[in-house]
């Protein structure tokens, strides 16, 4: 460890990473704000990464509680948690991680109508969510307010990343040609939304954990100034089952 950091928790907490981003990228990282929607398989490894890379401030967010089914792959999970609210558990274990981290959780389902109140001030958005409706929401907030928004999602082994940066003239809703695209929320074009994806999804462990990371390296790359950014159209996508189609490609 680098002798000018010890004495001081963050910095000895981010110390091996300090060859790999000067102190003025690490200080912009630790001044930031990141909402993460969803703690679940994408969300706890996400919060977990951002945490243990120093993010100063974290707003983390979700409805649910861990249930069995979830241990095969949702790292926060425990059997001990079986039961506990997943924004509770995460913000305990952000805690115990890095206590330099500010963190505020919302135990409660994201609409139009808090989605303001959730996202406001942040300086990314990422999406651990698992329906297109409430990432309909957030990615139209997050462009509202100029928000960059981290899109990752999963089916079995296959996994997708991109971002959405406020630059960027391609929505959410219009690279993957969504029935929303254009339209205002009414209750039919919500109806085709919820049709889009149906039923429970088939995932192992490993690909929402590779696409977390993924997310909090794109959020680190953003606010420090490091390395190329996924970003739309460009899509980066993989299957664990053929390790030869990790492709980076524009839709």
């Amino acid at each position: 460890m680098p002798t000018r950091y010890i004495g001081d928790g963050y910095w000895e907490i981010a110390s091996r990473q300090m060859s790999i981003v000067t102190r003025s990228q690490q200080q912009r990282f630790k001044d930031a704000k990141i909402t993460v929607i969803g703690c679940g398989g994408i969300g706890g490894q996400t919060i977990e990464m951002l945490a243990r890379m120093g993010i100063g401030e974290l707003r983390v967010v979700d409805e649910d509680a861990f249930d069995i089914s979830n241990l095969n792959r949702q790292t926060l999970a425990t059997l001990s948690d079986v039961g506990l609210a997943k924004s509770d558990v995460a913000a305990d274990k952000v805690r115990l991680i890095n206590p330099y981290v500010k963190i505020t959780n919302f135990n409660e389902h994201v609409d139009e109508t808090n989605i303001d109140k959730i996202i406001s001030n942040s300086d990314i958005v990422i999406d651990a969510l698992d329906n297109v409706l409430t990432r309909v929401i957030v990615s139209r907030k997050a462009k509202e307010k100029e928000i960059p928004y981290i899109h990752g999602a999963i089916h079995g082994t296959l996994g997708q990343i991109t971002t959405f940066l406020p630059e960027n003239e391609k929505t959410y809703e219009e690279m993957f040609n969504l029935p929303s695209s254009g339209k205002e929320l009414t209750e039919d074009v919500i109806e085709d939304l919820k049709n889009v994806t149906s039923g429970v999804p088939p995932v192992i462990g490993p690909t929402p954990n590779l696409v977390a990371c993924l997310e909090a390296i794109e959020a680190f790359k953003i606010i420090t100034g490091i390395g190329k950014v996924i970003a739309a159209p460009e899509i980066l996508t993989f299957d664990l089952l053929d390790l030869s189609s990790f492709s980076l490609q524009e839709i």
